[in-house]
């Protein structure tokens, strides 16, 4: 189950961030709930800033959790949250829409809740392969990750 939260109007339905997030745990044989929270510059920057020490925006965070609920047994794999302005800021610098950049950075999320990481070249590889396929199957294989 996804739980999608967020008080802002998006120009696009939430149901295309609930497929993509399928999307991407289908293609890695995963399962669990999750929650995405969509929300602003302000929020993520404070969140980036006391959890990671990064005092700045960012476009996407992931929490991992890897908790089971004791009454239903579910796995719950964490949160991820998602500044809508950084987003509509990338897609306008990338050419594309503003759906299309809130899948990318959902996509991104869910991996980095399922583990995997950025920071090495051969952990790198293996996950921009990973989102490249799971971005195809969404017919999204314009869409590329903003390489900071």
């Amino acid at each position: 189950m996804i739980f999608l939260e967020t008080s802002l109007d998006l120009p696009f339905s939430t149901d295309l961030l609930e497929q993509a997030a399928l999307a991407a745990l289908t293609h890695q044989s995963a399962e669990g709930d999750l929650t995405i929270v969509l929300t602003d510059d302000e929020q993520i920057h404070r969140l980036n800033r006391d959890f990671l020490g990064i005092d700045a925006p960012t476009d996407v965070l992931s929490f991992p959790a890897s908790e089971t609920d004791p009454e239903t047994g579910a796995r719950y794999l964490g949160d991820i949250l998602l500044s809508v302005q950084r987003a509509e800021a990338q897609a306008q610098a990338a050419g594309h829409s503003l759906a299309d950049e809130t899948r990318l950075l959902v996509v991104h999320g869910v991996l980095h809740l399922l583990g995997h990481d950025h920071a090495e070249e051969e952990e790198k590889a293996k996950m921009w392969m990973a989102q490249g396929e799971i971005l195809e199957g969404l017919g999204l294989g314009h869409v590329k990750i903003n390489e900071k």
